[in-house]
């Protein structure tokens, strides 16, 4: 039975996942990680069809990191591969749901066919105006900052507080996460959003990424939908 949904009307607006357990989840299954990564690509359709009917504005996954260049040759080739292939298979479905899809990190570290068809499916859904999908691809919260600090340094910014600090990150207009789910039990950030997700409520699943469903999403957003956000304050 599906759960129901308990705080309609506090919902979080950017919701940012860590989708990790992939390949634990195949080592569990004996499968090659490969599998653990293309049972997560399904994962990704259900859940990106949860949030367009819950109509929440943002998702953003964490995809694939910096750190994630130190793993072995063949298994970072499959994942672009899988990356390239899940991209092309979805763009028609992009549209047809009114997705947005953006993307943050070092695209530039990508292969460039990579690049291009990215570009294209960027360029493709621009006008789109329900949810926005944003890929965390070859990213790291640290370079995000440092890259940040570096554009500052070259602009002779004689002044900097928080609100301009945030116009030279990679998504300056994109709103900070209320709510980060991460699956597969770890209780770390790992490097996602460290400049945004400040406030960010965090939601740990112990189910591995190829196995979170949609009752998993409704349970973390029923946890957020109770919690008291103070922000630093003291609430009457």
């Amino acid at each position: 039975m599906s759960l129901k949904l308990e705080h309609e009307n506090n919902l979080p607006a950017h919701i940012g996942i860590i989708m990790d357990g992939n390949g634990r989840w195949a080592t569990n299954q004996n499968m090659k990680r490969l599998l653990g990564h293309i049972q997560g690509v399904e994962t990704v359709r259900s859940i990106v069809e949860v949030c367009v009917r819950l109509k929440i504005a943002h998702l953003t996954l964490y995809t694939f990191s910096q750190e994630n260049w130190q793993r072995p040759k063949e298994e970072i080739n499959d994942l672009m591969s899988l990356l390239s292939s899940s991209l092309k298979n979805e763009l028609e479905k992009l549209n047809r749901n009114n997705i947005a899809l953006k993307v943050v990190g070092k695209l530039e570290d990508l292969p460039a066919k990579l690049q291009t068809l990215i570009m294209e499916v960027i360029e493709s859904t621009k006008n789109n105006t329900g949810l926005v999908l944003t890929l965390a691809l070859s990213y790291g919260g640290r370079q995000e900052i440092v890259d940040a600090i570096n554009k500052i340094i070259a602009s002779n910014n004689e002044y900097i507080d928080e609100e301009i600090f945030k116009n030279y990150l990679y998504a300056p207009t994109m709103p900070d996460p209320d709510l980060i789910i991460r699956t597969g039990g770890e209780s770390r950030l790992s490097n996602f959003l460290l400049w945004q997700s400040a406030y960010s409520e965090i939601y740990v699943s112990k189910k591995n990424w190829p196995e979170f469903a949609e009752d998993d999403l409704i349970s973390a957003l029923n946890d957020f939908g109770q919690r008291k956000r103070k922000y630093g304050k003291v609430l009457s």
